[in-house]
């Protein structure tokens, strides 16, 4: 007996069903868990804002299903995408396929939800004769999208109206528009710092580790996504590979976070 299919494997993807059952619809989306699971939806297609579906019901002509939510406007992405660009690990994540957990809170900051607020923001249509709302056809179409939000974050920016590549594009901008920002802002002189010895008198001890390094403790960990740095900065120009630069140096960032930790445990103190 093959095992029962599940939807809403991530959190991401459990939360957008939890919204849809808050809207008082858990009956309503249990008679379309059957169909989901039996593989009766047979196409669906996600645009911005627009599902369109193709779900075999008890007619041999499949039924036709479509739900529009509402999308976000250019100043309301622009709000948030501000928001989010002032945490670098956010395209780091969503990068490696990832919903940050905090993401919701980006978007209340913005006045702004992630997820649909009431059910006044979704619009469905069946071809089925069902007149409830919704109806099993377009149920089983909700869990098919928690199983598609499920593989791809993305999908969910897309349906309130962002591709990945605006996204990401954005969040890259300005990103980097807060980075020249800060290195352009005034430094105030520092004191000069007095002279040490000179190099020649040095030579023979250069190599030292000194006093100054001998009670220094090194406790490295692994990063919070791979290679987050080089998937937020995305390729640089001169790049020509066919693969991008993180998937390319992935085992040599792999190797080194290895040997570090194997030098440094946590538990060593080199202070003794």
């Amino acid at each position: 007996m093959a095992p029962k299919r599940g939807f809403g494997a991530t959190w991401w993807g459990r939360r957008w069903l939890e919204v849809l059952e808050s809207f008082g619809w858990d009956t309503r989306l249990r008679r379309g868990r059957a169909y989901a699971r039996a593989g009766n939806v047979l196409e669906i297609d996600i645009k911005p804002g627009v599902v369109s579906a193709r779900v075999q019901g008890s007619r041999p002509r499949p039924y036709r299903v479509s739900i529009e939510v509402k999308t976000l406007s250019d100043r309301e992405w622009e709000r948030v995408t501000g928001i989010m660009a002032g945490r670098a690990v956010f395209a780091a994540l969503l990068l490696a396929g990832e919903m940050p957990r905090d993401i919701e809170e980006a978007f209340r900051q913005a006045g702004l939800s992630l997820f649909p607020r009431s059910a006044g923001d979704i619009r469905t249509d069946c071809s089925c004769p069902d007149w409830a709302n919704p109806c099993k056809h377009i149920a089983a179409v909700y869990y098919l999208l928690g199983e598609k939000f499920d593989e791809d974050p993305f999908f969910l920016f897309l349906l309130r109206g962002r591709t990945r590549e605006q996204l990401i594009s954005a969040l890259r901008e300005k990103r980097a528009a807060r980075v020249e920002q800060e290195q352009g802002e005034e430094i105030a002189p520092a004191s000069p710092e007095p002279a040490g010895p000179s190099l020649e008198g040095q030579l023979d001890r250069f190599w030292d580790e000194g006093e100054e390094l001998a009670g220094l403790r090194f406790l490295p960990v692994p990063p919070e996504v791979e290679a987050g740095l080089l998937k937020t900065l995305g390729p640089p120009p001169f790049w020509k590979g066919k693969e991008p630069p993180e998937v390319v140096l992935a085992g040599i960032y792999r190797l080194i976070s290895r040997r570090a930790q194997e030098e440094w445990p946590g538990d060593n103190d080199r202070g003794g």
